[in-house]
């Protein structure tokens, strides 16, 4: 359905609704004095971001769905704490002298949730799934001239070139990483999604108690074998110390803080900011920081049906883009952030940033509106999708809305949950057949912090992130980096794919935050990254 309120009238009463809200959630949180933890110890409690609507890691890159299949499923290689890659369900690999065949051998007693072993043909299977979905293994593909198993714990991987980060490709993280299943389900088209959540990691899904809009629950998987070494990030020894998770599904901010101060719930993923001054007042709860990476937020244009289709149009509209306001609706000016002029997150390495030219805060909006009628923009029907249930993304469509109003875009923000958004923006439709135009999320840092892993500035058309935008130049720049041994290099592809990207963009970066977390305080043992991993948490 279609919102038809003002844009400047709906941001005045999201502020009015901010500050009631706050006020009456921080009289809740105040009131109750110390209460004792959840009276099952056994039983891990957690709020998540958003709603699990969709169970297929593989079929999309939702955070949640993300954080599921870490839960369920593990990964043949993990990065750890140092961005590292390390073996994972793997034991180790070999390389040839001339780099062509790769063999990775598996760990002994690796089972499946089902009481099967793991075997090197459903590492195969998964691996090919993944490949047909992921950007970074659509271009491991193209150099694989075979998948192979020799013997149930030996994958064999022959290319026709060498592919010297085959490693940092199937032991990625988001946005789709590759877990790894069971062959029957592996084989499953990748384009539909698999319901069958059979998986190889700690915890087992309980499908019956999957409720969406309400709750999802997993067990202990007791035949999951940890690696020895302790845990890091996404790596090491995954230790799961509770016999039951249960996510509450919860979209009202207040309630679930008040959950949390109550003990009916041990964790809330991601916190308002308004209420992190309160919440640092219960000696119950802690709150801290999620990652020292943070999350970009960012805005992604359809560019395969009009209006932006159209470049010039892509690019006027940088001049409309405040990144102060973007970051203030969704902190609310109680989380730290930093405006990012790049097209890769700021403060990592290689990352300039090239777009300072473009954006201005405050920007100026009538040189901006003479760029959009000066690139064609005929009056098309921009549609905004807007998800109501997600407060870390759902601010972002108000301030496009009302920054693309002013300069001229005849805007629809439609108002939706986001387990509807991300199952429309698979659409290719044009907006009068339900398509869209534009999209809010926001991703880690640490999932765009190169050019190959970096979905939101490659070019590869119908085969790539949502928005599909296609640029052959910039995945010859992509290729050219895989290749690329000394730093100089590097940074020359680095800086040659944002020149390219800044030139008519098809996402627009809004700012660099680091969101809170907040637990109980008998917790202990979180990894510090930007979703909630369930092994090596533990009460205290």
């Amino acid at each position: 359905m279609s919102n038809k309120m003002n844009s400047r009238d709906k941001k005045s009463m999201s502020s009015i609704s901010r500050r009631s809200f706050v006020a009456s959630a921080a009289a809740t949180l105040l009131a109750r004095p110390a209460l004792s933890r959840s009276a099952d110890s056994r039983t891990l409690r957690l709020v998540p971001q958003a709603d699990l609507a969709n169970l297929d890691p593989i079929w999309t890159p939702a955070a949640v769905t993300n954080t599921h299949g870490y839960t369920i499923f593990d990964t043949l290689y993990a990065f750890d704490e140092r961005l590292q890659i390390k073996p994972q369900m793997a034991e180790g690999h070999e390389v040839s002298d001339d780099q062509l065949t790769w063999t990775i051998r598996l760990r002994p007693g690796l089972k499946f949730h089902d009481g099967e072993p793991v075997r090197a043909r459903d590492c195969v299977a998964s691996l090919i799934r993944w490949s047909k979905r992921d950007a970074f293994g659509q271009m491991l593909s193209k150099c694989v001239d075979a998948w192979e198993h020799s013997d149930d714990r030996t994958v064999r991987i022959k290319l026709a070139k060498p592919f010297p980060r085959l490693l940092d490709g199937i032991g990625k993280r988001a946005l789709y990483t590759p877990f790894i299943m069971p062959e029957r389900l592996a084989l499953t088209d990748p384009n539909k999604q698999v319901t069958e959540m059979v998986g190889s990691g700690p915890y087992r899904f309980l499908r019956d108690e999957w409720s969406v809009g309400n709750r999802a629950a997993y067990a202990r998987f007791e035949g999951y074998i940890p690696r020895d070494e302790p845990a890091s990030l996404l790596s090491g020894g995954k230790r799961a110390a509770f016999e039951r998770i249960e996510w509450q599904i919860i979209p009202d901010a207040s309630t679930a803080v008040a959950a949390l101060a109550k003990g009916e719930v041990d964790w809330v993923e991601q916190t308002l900011p308004d209420l992190n001054p309160v919440l640092a007042r219960n000696r119950n709860v802690y709150v801290e920081q999620l990652d020292q990476y943070g999350l970009i937020s960012f805005l992604r244009f359809n560019t395969l049906t009009a209006p932006f289709n159209n470049g010039k149009l892509r690019h006027a509209l940088l001049g409309a883009i405040d990144q102060t306001a973007y970051m203030e609706a969704v902190t609310g000016g109680n989380l730290k952030w930093r405006a990012c002029a790049s097209m890769f997150p700021c403060g990592m390495p290689f990352s300039n940033e090239l777009g300072a030219q473009f954006l201005r805060s405050p920007p100026d909006l009538n040189k901006a509106r003479e760029a959009v009628k000066a690139s064609g923009y005929a009056g098309e029907r921009v549609v905004i999708m807007s998800p109501s249930d997600f407060p870390s993304i759902g601010p972002l469509a108000d301030v496009t809305a009302d920054a693309f109003s002013k300069v001229g875009l005849n805007v629809d923000l439609q108002v939706m949950d986001w387990g509807t958004l991300v199952q429309r923006r698979t659409s290719k439709a044009p907006v009068e057949s339900g398509g869209w135009s534009i999209f809010h999320s926001w991703a880690p840092a640490v999932n765009m912090m190169n050019p190959v892993l970096n979905d939101y500035t490659r070019g590869l058309g119908a085969g790539g992130y949502f928005g599909w935008y296609e640029n052959a130049e910039i995945e010859k720049l992509v290729g050219d980096w895989m290749t690329a041994v000394t730093d100089q290099a590097r940074q020359s592809v680095f800086d040659a794919i944002q020149t390219q990207t800044w030139e008519a963009p098809p996402t627009i970066l809004l700012g660099q935050y680091f969101p809170t977390t907040a637990l109980r305080a008998d917790l202990a043992g979180r990894i510090p990254v930007t979703s909630p991993l369930p092994w090596n948490i533990h009460r205290i």
